[in-house]
């Protein structure tokens, strides 16, 4: 199947097809919803951000007007109800086991970052429950925080868990450090970096919101929540804190206003509303605030990475040697060891060919809300050492940025490449995508452009990011549900979950497409535990790859039994039919069976044989043993007032290969929503606990998220070089923009500083750091 076969969305009459209910206030998001006989939720959260939980006394909580119910921590316990643990966990060094501390539903016995849910109160209405939530009072013995990495690690510092007084979680390591070592020693040249990987917040646009409900005749449970993914959400309860079978709960998924990893997880509020549904016999709703949200949603990034380069006299590179420590909050959430080790690790040959890499990694527990994965998820941080230690080298060898590059790209030639870090390159020409990058931003007329600003008084800096990271998660395995309706319809079930990214759009076409039929008869099923395959929730770029190879599969296996079945009524060997538009036909005649009708017709028939029972109904599993690559060049260009410090972001390239581009409007939406999230954390982004734990920037007056004003426009091109290794040829397009965009940036506006003598300045480069750092203030 080649991408000219394939590729739809690139006209104007190929828009996405799912948008319009959401741009006219017709979606149906959680808090939209309404259940029969509902009451309201509210939280009583943590306000210290470590401390024993001496007593919680919930009686004048208990007799205001509207309350049903008041539920602590302790009463859990006493209930049974288990924890929220994490789906990995990883052998350290050592074969050291990993210290994963599961989540409290409610804590009963100490709280151990601002925010954590204490009690849950249940009102008729969403004003009373909060009125008695705030009536609740808690008597806490309050300990010694340690809300930072450093902090968390200093020598004394207080233990957040007893199983782990160091506050390590997992010490890791991967790689040849022997053969690293021995490089380092023969080198020429050695380039180092100390970065600073700030904690953000995901910043989703529809909050987290949820609605428990317990059905005494069946016993069941039913969640409505936004997620990611509903399968591991009701796994997770089931298995760990209800601790029953998967059929007693349901979880239902309606549309998602945007997760970038953070609705993965399975968050405490969810089982306690499901255990307050149960204790009040009604529904129980609840919708975060946004304070609550930055209080409680995971976070993402959070560390400090330090890297090494080792080059030979000519600037080949020898070695690559990677320490990162990751700040992963109070609790290990349900991916945050993939997330702090092997998505890390696998991004560190990037395009370039390094003889040998070895990487050590700290998962650091912090009196802070638990770390999640956040679009990227541990990839851009790979990059940003990278593409940093290659700019501080060319700079210290008097080589140019480029030139440096261009040396030790992998060539085509090389390819299937097997990286000294594990995974095997299946395909790409990088040295092709960022000369188109550099042609596309008019890298050659920069010198101009830069003499221009000076002339006006600013600083004027360009800088350029290549990257490669992995994208399809693990395991590399998905399911797909194919039904042929009574109404005439084709009904694809799938585990994926839309969330903004044109699933809706891309996955009917994909089964029109391979079925030749039109995609107004093709419905997708999604977000119900009760009917669609178990899998992975939406994560990695995963879902056009995996879900997308499933949907190609399960189209084949159906069109294969509708064959057979064909030649059932059409009396004909199977062997004599193909299948061309949609129909079964009879080679050499004009005896034909479109493939709509054959599954009414097989649905009707009374007397089939046994093996065409089931008609052309088909279950698939698509399993491929190779991540696939996304790849790209980015290059920033920014200006900067040195009177305010003011970086202003004037220009911005990037070329992407992202296999085949089946629908060029989402891949290119994909890549502006990452370039913005990653300048977004380089501009002003950054998470701000007090040293007692407390969270300084709680709202966005607080937090800068970037506007639609300080981004410019976006030149946006594209090199696909196929990708081999599942059937649409397609890599993951979800989470480049934020590999791209921070370190060029980053680059960016240290070019322009290198003007002045400074060479290192922090994330996030604000007005104020920057003009300290201008001024000779430090870089605060």
């Amino acid at each position: 199947m080649t991408g000219s076969q394939f590729r739809f969305g690139s006209s104007d009459d190929a828009r996405r097809t799912e948008d319009a209910p959401l741009l006219t206030g017709r979606g149906r998001f959680t808090d939209d919803l309404g259940v029969h006989g509902e009451s309201h939720a509210a939280f009583v959260r943590a306000p210290v951000a470590h401390a024993e939980v001496r007593r919680v006394d919930v009686a004048a909580a208990r007799s205001m007007p509207g309350v049903l119910a008041v539920i602590t921590g302790r009463d859990l316990a006493d209930e049974g109800i288990g924890t929220i643990p994490p789906l990995v966990l990883l052998p350290g060094r050592g074969g050291k086991q990993m210290f994963g501390p599961a989540m409290q539903v409610l804590a009963a016995e100490r709280v151990r970052y601002v925010g954590e849910p204490v009690a849950i109160v249940v009102a008729e209405t969403a004003a009373q429950a909060q009125d008695a939530a705030d009536a609740v009072m808690v008597d806490f013995d309050e300990l010694a925080a340690a809300s930072s990495v450093a902090s968390a690690l200093a020598s004394r510092g207080p233990a957040i868990w007893e199983e782990a007084p160091d506050n390590v979680s997992l010490d890791w390591e991967d790689g040849d450090a022997a053969s690293v070592d021995a490089a380092f020693g023969a080198a020429a040249h050695v380039a180092r970096v100390r970065l600073r990987d700030t904690r953000v917040a995901p910043s989703a646009l529809e909050p987290r919101a949820a609605i428990g409900q317990w059905d005494e005749t069946t016993g069941r449970y039913t969640l409505i929540a936004c997620t990611q993914g509903v399968a591991v959400v009701r796994k997770l309860l089931a298995e760990n804190v209800f601790r029953v079978p998967l059929e007693s709960i349901r979880v239902l998924t309606y549309d998602v206003g945007g997760g970038f990893g953070m609705k993965v997880q399975v968050y405490p509020e969810h089982a306690a509303l499901l255990v307050a549904a149960k204790r009040v016999e009604r529904p129980v709703r609840w919708r975060a605030s946004r304070l609550e949200s930055f209080l409680g949603d995971t976070h993402g990034r959070d560390g400090e990475l330090d890297g090494e380069l080792a080059l030979d006299k000519d600037g080949k590179f020898l070695a690559l040697r990677a320490r990162t420590t990751v700040g992963i909050g109070a609790y290990a959430t349900t991916y945050a060891a993939v997330v702090a080790t092997n998505n890390t690790k696998n991004c560190l040959s990037s395009v370039y060919r390094f003889p040998a890499i070895h990487i050590g990694a700290k998962m650091v527990l912090t009196n802070a809300a638990p770390l999640g994965p956040y679009r990227g998820a541990g990839r851009p941080e790979a990059i940003y050492l990278i593409e940093r230690l290659i700019d501080t080298a060319a700079r210290a060898m008097g080589i140019d940025r480029v030139e440096l590059r261009r040396r030790n790209m992998i060539p085509p030639s090389a390819l299937p490449y097997h990286a000294p870090n594990g995974p095997v390159y299946d395909s790409g020409e990088f040295e092709s995508v960022m000369d188109k990058a550099l042609a596309l931003a008019d890298w050659k007329g920069f010198d101009a452009r830069k003499s221009a600003s000076e002339k006006a008084g600013r600083l004027r800096g360009i800088g350029m990011c290549c990257f490669l990271e992995v994208a399809g998660g693990s395991p590399l395995q998905e399911i797909a549900d194919l039904r042929f309706e009574s109404d005439g319809k084709v009904v694809l079930r799938t585990g994926a979950q839309a969330m903004g990214q044109g699933q809706m759009t891309v996955m009917p076409r994909i089964v029109a497409h391979q079925l030749g039929i039109a995609p107004e008869k093709v419905r997708v099923i999604q977000g119900d535990s009760d009917q669609v395959p178990a899998g992975l929730p939406t994560v990695a770029s995963r879902s056009t790859m995996m879900a997308g190879g499933a949907i190609v599969r399960v189209c084949d296996e159906a069109i294969e039994k509708g064959k057979r079945l064909a030649g059932h009524f059409l009396e004909a060997a199977a062997a004599d039919l193909e299948y061309v538009d949609g129909k079964f036909r009879v080679t050499g005649t004009d005896r034909e069976l479109p493939l709509l009708e054959l599954a009414q017709r097989a649905r009707a028939a009374k007397d089939l044989p046994a093996e065409l029972a089931g008609g052309l109904d088909t279950i698939a599993t698509f399993t491929t043993q190779h991540m696939s690559f996304p790849n790209g060049c980015h290059i920033c260009e920014v200006e900067i007032d040195p009177e305010t410090g003011s970086v202003q972001v004037v220009g911005y390239a990037a070329v992407d290969d992202v296999g085949n581009v089946l629908h060029e409007t989402i891949v290119e939406g994909q890549i502006h929503g990452g370039v913005a999230q990653g300048l977004g954390q380089v501009l002003g982004e950054e998470i701000i606990y007090s040293g007692d734990g407390q969270l300084i920037t709680a709202s966005f007056m607080d937090y800068m998220l970037p506007r639609a004003d300080e981004l410019p426009s976006l030149k946006v091109g594209h090199h696909s070089a196929p990708c081999a290794t599942n059937p649409l040829g397609v890599k993951g397009a979800g989470e480049s923009g934020v590999a791209g965009s921070l370190p060029s940036a980053v680059n960016a506006v240290l070019d322009a500083l290198a003007a002045r003598g400074i060479t290192r300045l922090d994330l996030p480069m604000t007005p104020q750091r920057v003009w300290s750092a201008l001024h000779g203030k430090g870089t605060g």
